[in-house]
């Protein structure tokens, strides 16, 4: 990692797939000259969504013409509904209609839901263009943009149709993260505490001693999201397409995605992030109740993103969920299943996470009724 001035540089060592994460104020403002020198005579198809388009579209279209980088806009409608076979039709067809060529780039400027589904586009439209993300979130600047994984949601559940699809440059402007509301920076919150809970029990001390400066901004936010970022790109460096230890990544996520298709992926019951936080909580939960972790360790993970303002239980989700027997159903039908056997990623303590597999469906479902409402 890398610091010039206020801006640090994580490097994804993918051989010639190589590319860097700019973490930094300002980084929209400059993101025509980056693209720029990375991407010489590229034109764009800037796909973001309504809520992003309107705090920093102008700026980025801006930044883009200043040198000369012709673009179009495909604007979609917040949420993770737009993560769709529809909307990817229309974005498709939007790209093609603009006429862009292979070597042209896709740029994804918004959160989570606008990369996943960007890079999708970016995957397929003409076997594989170029693709930049431009994450405005918390969440997407930690995680989501970072290591290539893209796609959709469908009614059997999330991201199951998709594809490995780097881009050719991250740009994680922190400044971007003061227009977020505050519920949405602290669900991204929950992705960055993952990476201390994996395997880094010092960067999860720091963070339980300096969440409060991560939020309130500088240079605690920018050393949180770069140690973030270089965590995960280790990790991808090492496992590209999750055939192994990348799916440590995963942590709280078996839980969580189940938690979202129960509610039906509506975002003002629960976004993707406090799903995050839940299923960390249930993993450190489920880990002591199988003898393998100290139920203080559980209790301690509990403590700290409730001091932040997260759930840590189905409970804490408003609104009906469905009892044990359809969360596990959700379970099994999530992609990190493989033929049959339930695999979780759980944990020994504090930042010592490991992926268990054949977890024994009775264990699970009996867990889970303990969260089961009257």
């Amino acid at each position: 990692m890398n610091r010039k001035a206020d801006t640090a540089t994580v490097s994804v060592g993918l051989g010639a797939r190589a590319y860097d994460i700019l973490i930094g104020p300002g980084l929209i403002v400059r993101a025509g000259a980056e693209i720029a020198a990375r991407l010489p005579g590229t034109r764009a198809a800037v796909i973001t969504d309504d809520n992003v388009a309107s705090a920093h579209l102008p700026v980025l279209q801006e930044s883009l013409g200043a040198v000369g980088i012709d673009s179009v806009t495909v604007q979609v409608r917040p949420g993770e509904r737009s993560k769709s076979f529809e909307t990817l039709q229309e974005a498709v067809d939007a790209i093609l209609a603009a006429r862009l060529e292979r070597r042209d780039t896709i740029i994804a400027l918004g959160g989570g839901v606008v990369g996943d589904l960007a890079g999708f586009v970016a995957s397929i439209v003409r076997r594989g263009m170029n693709f930049v993300q431009v994450p405005t979130s918390l969440l997407a600047q930690v995680d989501s943009s970072v290591g290539g994984k893209t796609g959709i949601n469908t009614a059997h559940g999330k991201n199951l149709v998709g594809a490995f699809h780097q881009p050719r440059l991250v740009l994680a402007d922190t400044a971007a993260l003061d227009t977020l509301p505050e519920r949405e920076f602290r669900a991204g919150y929950a992705e960055v505490v993952k990476y201390g809970l994996i395997n880094q029990p010092d960067f999860f001390a720091w963070l339980e001693q300096n969440w409060r400066e991560v939020f309130s901004g500088g240079s605690a936010r920018i050393e949180a999201i770069a140690r973030s970022c270089r965590a995960k790109a280790e990790t991808v460096e090492r496992d590209e397409r999750e055939t192994g230890e990348r799916a440590l990544l995963n942590l709280g996520h078996t839980f969580g995605h189940a938690l979202e298709a129960a509610t039906g992926y509506d975002g003002a019951r629960l976004v993707h992030g406090e799903g995050v936080a839940i299923g960390m909580a249930l993993a450190h939960r489920f880990s002591a109740r199988m003898n393998l972790a100290s139920p203080d360790d559980a209790a301690r993970v509990e403590s700290h993103l409730r001091a932040v303002g997260l759930p840590t239980s189905p409970k804490d989700i408003a609104g009906d969920l469905p009892g044990a027997d359809a969360l596990l159903s959700y379970i099994a039908q999530d992609k990190k299943v493989s033929r049959g056997a339930l695999t979780f990623i759980l944990t020994r303590g504090i930042g010592q996470a490991f992926i268990a597999k054949d977890v024994p469906a009775s264990e699970v479902h009996a867990f889970l009724k303990e969260f089961e409402r009257p």
